[in-house]
């Protein structure tokens, strides 16, 4: 492998690996519309990463909570609250791969590739989605920012996944969907991917990807032209 090419693969979990449109069925069941996931999931990141500016820290689950209970407290007809966000919480564990995440995941262990994941969300959580759907021997470490108590994308979150992989900045890779997440790993001087899922432009404000890449596979396919 030449030395310039990054040796460690970190993913982002929400949205990059998992499925998250399937936690649109648990907010109907709920009673609320499951048009609001979308909505729902922005205003998650966006209180957290807002403790994060203004110096505090609180777990995914407990933001995500939040603003569940927010939601179900607003929606004439919804459940109780508190079983709101509940039964669409226990659903994140249970959360479905994209359909090109297991074959490309397996490519890129195959090449050589130490694999790793990085998420707002819960190591714990990832662990289960993946073990579930038979990828758990495929990565070295799943990581969260409960350890440095900064949500991505603030610089400590990459530092703490650079330190416990045990690898610098210039041969690690963020692989991501999600800009805000490249534009971080970047600035902390990380090597990044943008797999683009969808037909959204990539934001001109944002530092731009390394690689874009439409799928896992795809991503496989461009590491291996370096």
């Amino acid at each position: 492998m030449p030395a310039d090419r990054p040796r460690v693969l970190v993913f982002d979990v929400n949205e990059t690996l998992t499925d998250m449109t399937a936690l649109a069925g648990r907010l109907e069941h709920v009673g609320l519309p499951g048009h609001m996931l979308s909505a729902w999931f922005a205003g998650v990141l966006r209180d957290g990463v807002a403790l994060t500016l203004a110096g505090g820290h609180a777990s995914f689950a407990a933001v995500a909570g939040d603003g569940l209970r927010a939601l179900a407290a607003g929606e004439a007809g919804a459940t109780d609250p508190e079983q709101a966000a509940a039964h669409v919480l226990a659903g994140l564990p249970e959360l479905p791969l994209h359909p090109d995440v297991p074959g490309g995941v397996r490519a890129l262990r195959a090449s050589g590739y130490r694999l790793a994941t990085l998420t707002n969300g819960s190591a714990g959580t990832t662990r289960a989605v993946l073990e579930r759907a038979g990828l758990a021997d495929c990565f070295e470490s799943h990581l969260d920012v409960e350890a440095p108590g900064r949500w991505k994308p603030a610089r400590e979150a990459y530092a703490y996944a650079l330190d416990a992989l045990d690898v610098r900045a210039g041969a690690a890779l963020l692989v991501s969907v999600h800009p805000w997440d490249i534009d971080g790993a970047a600035r902390a001087g990380l090597a990044t991917a943008w797999l683009r899922r969808t037909a959204r432009p990539y934001p001109s404000t944002a530092h731009p990807a390394d690689l874009t890449a439409t799928a896992l596979p795809d991503l496989a396919d461009r590491l291996g032209a370096m």
